[in-house]
């Protein structure tokens, strides 16, 4: 991922806020990391389109809008809609996960409980993303950050 794009995290927990932060600091990525407590005030991040971000990874369960609600919005705008969307999330509800597919993330993953494999989960979607050959869709295009290795 190139340096320069933020991850977007869209969750309402603390300490998932701050293992998120401290997980993306020791693989040594660089991205500003925009965070939103919900849905809501994440999709009024994103439709300011000043910095788009790489990737967005979504919690499912929050108030004010859930991050299903936040997928169904996001993927009905025509200039949100292509952005890598990853769902880490506690449910493993089966109906969410086909919910979320359904919607067109590009990921679903249960957080796990203990941290070093969270940073393994961690390191993993960003590896896959910076990996992945995704279409330049007129506002960036994901790029590997060599110390994620």
């Amino acid at each position: 991922m190139k340096t320069s794009e933020a991850i977007l995290l869209i969750e309402d927990d603390h300490i998932d806020i701050l293992a998120v932060q401290r997980a993306i600091k020791e693989l040594g990525a660089h991205n500003p990391l925009q965070i939103a407590k919900h849905g809501s005030e994440a999709l009024h991040l994103l439709r300011r389109g000043n910095n788009l971000p790489g990737i967005i990874l979504l919690d499912l369960n929050m108030p004010h809008m859930n991050g299903i609600e936040f997928l169904e919005q996001l993927k009905q705008d025509k200039d949100l809609r292509q952005i890598p969307t990853v769902v880490l999330t506690t449910s493993s509800d089966e109906e969410d996960r086909q919910t979320c597919f359904a919607l067109g993330v590009a990921g679903y993953m249960i957080k796990p409980v203990e941290y070093t494999d969270f940073i393994s989960m961690l390191r993993t979607i960003l590896e896959y993303w910076s990996l992945s050959e995704l279409p330049n869709y007129g506002y960036r295009h994901l790029a590997a950050h060599a110390s994620l290795s």
